[in-house]
């Protein structure tokens, strides 16, 4: 079972896929938003399609106390619409630290920056979907 994971942000959705087996998350792309464009969903949709994915996890940004705050809940608006444009089941998780997991991960594997700021943000969120993902796919088996 083939599982997309997005971490949304306010400029982009970091975007990450199991492999078929549901065993190991890999980052895939970023899809901008800085237009906050109907275009978003259309693009996480297709990508969906294009790889078998017959579910998607959303990070839920809980703050360190635990709590919901407003990066939340612009998360959970996101999720209404992309739900309204799919019938595939969306579940959330707790997304904390993962950038920092993925922000340690990369420097550890020694990856240059492009020298494009745009680039290397949206691989770094695609890494950061990774992470969850795949703590996701651990907790389930």
């Amino acid at each position: 079972m083939r599982i997309m994971a997005l971490d949304v942000g306010d400029r982009r959705i970091g975007v990450a896929l199991s492999d078929p087996t549901g065993l190991l998350a890999t980052p895939l792309t970023a899809v901008d938003r800085l237009d906050a464009r109907p275009s978003e969903f259309d693009e996480i949709i297709s990508l969906a399609q294009e790889n078998d994915v017959e579910a998607i996890i959303v990070g839920m940004p809980v703050t360190l106390a635990g709590r919901l705050g407003y990066q939340a809940r612009q998360v959970r608006d996101f999720i209404s619409e992309l739900s309204d444009r799919t019938s595939l089941p969306i579940e959330t998780v707790d997304e904390r630290y993962s950038t920092v997991q993925a922000q340690r991960m990369l420097n550890e594997s020694k990856r240059r920056p492009s020298g494009d700021r745009n680039q290397d943000r949206g691989h770094l969120d695609a890494s950061a979907a990774a992470v969850f993902l795949q703590s996701y796919l651990d907790f389930r088996r």
